[in-house]
């Protein structure tokens, strides 16, 4: 599995382990990648994101879904 985001393309980083000694030696930090159903255009498809990305788009999603709440429902009679 490529440790790559789909949406963000967050991968892999690099850097060192440093021992007591001061000893470096390489190492890849890796982002936490998950897969994920998401529905686009009305299709189901399968996607590679990272945590950020995911918690991004529940916030857009519940953001979205309390606008919808707070709007009145018959806008168009008070307009008369």
């Amino acid at each position: 599995m490529a440790f790559k985001c789909d949406n963000c393309s967050k991968s892999v980083m690099w850097g060192h382990r440093v021992s007591h000694a001061k000893n470096r030696t390489n190492h890849g930090f890796k982002p936490n990648i998950q897969k994920k159903r998401i529905e686009v255009e009305g299709k189901m498809i399968r996607v590679k994101l990272c945590t950020n990305c995911i918690k991004l788009m529940k916030k857009t999603k519940k953001k979205k879904v309390s606008e919808e709440s707070l709007l009145p429902e018959n806008t168009h009679s008070q307009s008369l």
